[in-house]
C-alpha cells in the first residue's frame, strides 16, 4: 500500500524509451475508449442522447489507438510491451467513476472534459521526448485532436442534443434525483423527527433524567434507522420501479432517519433537564419546518397541505408523548 502511495516499483516517464511511449499510448487509447463506453452504456437508458456523444468519443479514441498501432508496427514491430498507466510514476489515473451507477450527466461531461484534457499534457510531453520525426508529428497530431474534442463534443452535442432534449434529459436527471435521493431520504427524515417524538419526551417527562432521556432516542433513532434503510432497500431493487440503487435509496432513508430522531435527542446531553426541553422544543420545530420546505421544493406539495401533515401531525405526537410521560 505504501509502495503505490509513494509511487515505489512504477517507472518515471523520463525513464520510458520511444517504443514504451507509444505503448503507454495505446493503452491509454484503449482504456479511454473502453470508458467512453461505459458512459454511454450507464446513460444509454435515462439519456440515449448523450449516450450517442460518448459512443462517437469512444470511436475516436478507436481511431488514435489504430494509427498509433500502425506507427508502431511501422517502427518497433508487431510486438507490443505491456505498459499502462498505472505502472508509470506520475502519470494521471483514471478514477472508476464508470462503476458507479446511475451516472450524472454533468459528473460524466466534466470527467470527459478532464480525460481529453490530461491525454492533451500527455501527448505534449510525449512529443518532447520523441526524436523520430514522423512519430513526433503524430503525437503532435494527436495532442492537438485531444484539445479539439472539447470541440467535438460540443459539435455532437448541437447535433444530437437540441434544446428540447437537452430539456428532457435535465427533466429525467432531476426525477432521477428526487426518485432515488429525496423521496427515501424524506421518507426517512420525517420517520425519524416524528415517530421519535413521542417515546422521547414521553421518557424525558417520566423521568426528568436528561441522560436516560438522551439513552432512549438515541437508541428510537439508530433503531429506526437501520429498520427504514433496510425496509427501503429490501422492498425495491428499483429495475421495474425507475427509483435507482436499493444501496443508496436505503443508506439516504436509514441516515436521515437517524439524523432526525437525534436532532432532538442531542440536547438531552444538557444535565438541566429544562433547558436541555427548550433546546429540543426549538430543534422539533426547524426539523418540521425543514421537512415542509423539502416537501414544497422537490415534491411539489402546496405549502399549507404540507404544514397540516408535517407540523400539525409533530404537534400531537409531540403533545402526545408530553402527555404519557407526564401522567
Amino acid at each position: 500500500m505504501f509502495s503505490r502511495v509513494l509511487g515505489l516499483g512504477r517507472r518515471s516517464f523520463d525513464s520510458l524509451s520511444e517504443q514504451e511511449i507509444l505503448a503507454l499510448a495505446i493503452s491509454s487509447e484503449e482504456d479511454d475508449a473502453r470508458i467512453y463506453r461505459s458512459y454511454a452504456d450507464g446513460l444509454a437508458d435515462q439519456y440515449p442522447d448523450s449516450a450517442k456523444v460518448f459512443e462517437e468519443m469512444a470511436e475516436e479514441e478507436d481511431g488514435h489507438r489504430t494509427v498509433l498501432i500502425e506507427m508502431h508496427r511501422k517502427r518497433f514491430g508487431d510486438r507490443i510491451p505491456l505498459i499502462r498507466r498505472e505502472h508509470v510514476r506520475g502519470y494521471y489515473e483514471r478514477k472508476p467513476d464508470w462503476l458507479v451507477r446511475p451516472l450524472g450527466l454533468d459528473k460524466v461531461r466534466a470527467m470527459a472534459e478532464q480525460m481529453e484534457e490530461q491525454a492533451y499534457r500527455f501527448y505534449i510531453e510525449a512529443a518532447k521526448r520523441t526524436s523520430d520525426a514522423s512519430t513526433r508529428k503524430l503525437l503532435g497530431d494527436l495532442a492537438a485532436a485531444e484539445k479539439t474534442h472539447e470541440s467535438l463534443a460540443a459539435r455532437l452535442g448541437h447535433k444530437l442534443l437540441t434544446d428540447d432534449v437537452r430539456a428532457e434529459e435535465a427533466a429525467t436527471e432531476r426525477r432521477q434525483f428526487i426518485l432515488t435521493m429525496v423521496q427515501p431520504g424524506l421518507a426517512g427524515l420525517m420517520d425519524g423527527s416524528v415517530s421519535t417524538l413521542a417515546p422521547i419526551f414521553a421518557a424525558a417527562f417520566a423521568t426528568q433524567d436528561t441522560w436516560q432521556t438522551f439513552l432512549v432516542g438515541l437508541s428510537a433513532s439508530v433503531g429506526a434507522g437501520i429498520s427504514m434503510g433496510f425496509t427501503e432497500a429490501a422492498h425495491d431493487d428499483g429495475r421495474i420501479s425507475g427509483r435507482g440503487s436499493p444501496l443508496i435509496r436505503g443508506l439516504a432513508c436509514g441516515i436521515m432517519t437517524t439524523l432526525g430522531g437525534l436532532g432532538h435527542a442531542l440536547p438531552y446531553l444538557i444535565t438541566d433537564f429544562w433547558t436541555a426541553t427548550t433546546i429540543a422544543i426549538i430543534v422539533v420545530f426547524f426539523e418540521l419546518w425543514a421537512i415542509v420546505f423539502i416537501q414544497h421544493r422537490f415534491m411539489e406539495t402546496p405549502w399549507m397541505r404540507a404544514t397540516l401533515q408535517v407540523v400539525l401531525g409533530g404537534a400531537l405526537v409531540l403533545g402526545a408523548g408530553v402527555l404519557i410521560g407526564s401522567s
